[in-house]
């Protein structure tokens, strides 16, 4: 699963980010590429819950499959479809595939962990990062000749990917469902303590987008120049690929996985005051003009967020995936995925939303930590919704022979 994950990211980090610049080549205008970009986002987000239900129904090694199958499709059309018309399909499929075997892949993850879970997912994602960082390298390289061989490269990734799932994937017997589809969403949305550690959990997706929106336009805003938005990916994927596992071994030694949650997401939010503090003294470049050591120094509040928040987001996520069959079922682990997701989702576009329109507004100097304090103020919400949860004991396992319906009610 992991090397299958380190594939993924590998195919899809080595189209995705230079889709929007290509469309730009085929005379696409701005407002045509967001949308098509929009859709991608709503066609995987919106049916994340599908995903997950499907991989409780019908297992999880077939979404799997047919995930990445959709990927070989889309890809496909890249290679020989330049129409908006069929650049929407393209992404379209692209979104559907993510939204099937992104549920199916950490349901299949939770039943294979056993007691490990949080180490399993640690090397998750470290695999994860390692094929974010290697696939935007090797798309590069390939766009030099064309983006049709970026997408046909991609397009054989994904192939060969779904040929050893179909022939190394080891089944899983599907556990029958007593309950219908609705039945199984009505108890995901009833379960009170569930929804509540979905709430908290949704700051992470709120805070991890600013990877992509609000650090890498500070970063340019400092330096004056546009190469300056590696430096958040650089630092952010090396922490991730060479401090994973070492930071969830040392979190698992001092602290409950509710705790280590907590702290996560405190250190997520809190990673932002350096650019609260230093964002309004440092002048906007519009060039990159003067010497390297004063552009360098001023990126270094930058350098230092992005470190933090990497931090953070490391301490939680395998926890997080490790507490949300125990807050919600094992039996329904992919429904509840998918529904975590979802709504993660949705809250991630309303925080972009509320942070984008702050970075609008706060042109003037005077106003420039205001997106930052909101995303501050974000993590700390979370972080303590998650603190409250684990004083109260919500966060832990259920007591042996308690019935699930009795702890959701918890």
């Amino acid at each position: 699963m992991v090397i299958n994950q380190f594939g993924i990211n590998i195919g899809f980090y080595m189209l995705l980010p230079f889709l929007a610049s290509y469309m730009t080549s085929l005379g696409y205008g701005a407002a045509v590429i967001g949308l098509v970009l929009g859709v991608r986002n709503l066609s995987q987000q919106g049916m994340f819950l599908i995903g997950g239900t499907a991989a409780d129904r019908i297992g999880c090694r077939p979404m799997i499959i047919l995930g990445c199958a959709l990927r070989v499709v889309a890809f496909g059309l890249f290679t020989v479809l330049t129409s908006l018309p069929g650049l929407v399909v393209a992404v379209v499929l692209t979104g559907l595939a993510g939204a099937f075997f992104n549920p199916a892949v950490r349901t299949y993850l939770m039943h294979e962990a056993g007691d490990r879970r949080a180490e399993v997912f640690a090397v998750f994602n470290q695999f994860s990062h390692a094929g974010t960082l290697v696939g935007p390298l090797v798309g590069a390289a390939l766009l030099t000749v064309d983006f049709r061989l970026v997408a046909l490269v991609a397009c054989i990734a994904f192939a060969v990917l779904t040929a050893a799932q179909i022939a190394v994937l080891p089944r899983r017997e599907v556990e029958p469902q007593q309950q219908s589809v609705l039945g199984s969403w009505r108890e995901v949305v009833t379960n009170r303590r569930f929804v509540v550690f979905t709430l908290a959990l949704s700051a992470y997706f709120g805070l991890y987008n600013q990877l992509y929106l609000t650090l890498p336009l500070e970063a340019e805003r400092v330096s004056g120049l546009s190469g300056a938005i590696a430096v958040v990916f650089i630092v952010s994927t090396g922490i991730g690929v060479f401090g994973q596992v070492r930071i969830t071994g040392w979190c698992r030694r001092r602290f409950s996985a509710g705790r280590s949650v907590v702290i996560g997401l405190a250190c997520m939010g809190l990673s932002f005051v350096p650019v609260m503090l230093f964002g309004p003294l440092l002048d906007t470049r519009t060039e990159p003009g003067g010497q390297w050591l004063t552009i360098a120094v001023a990126c270094l509040p930058i350098v230092l967020t992005t470190a933090l928040f990497t931090v953070g987001q490391a301490i939680t996520n395998p926890f997080a995936m490790e507490l949300l069959p125990v807050v919600g079922s094992e039996r329904l682990a992919g429904t509840y995925y998918g529904f975590y997701y979802l709504v993660s989702s949705l809250v991630a576009a309303g925080v972009g939303w509320v942070v984008g329109a702050l970075l609008d507004s706060a042109a003037d100097p005077v106003w420039r930590w205001l997106p930052w304090l909101a995303l501050l103020l974000v993590g700390v919400a979370g972080s303590a919704t998650a603190a409250v949860m684990e004083r109260r004991g919500l966060l832990a396992p259920r007591a042996e022979g308690e019935p699930e319906q009795q702890a959701a009610r918890a």
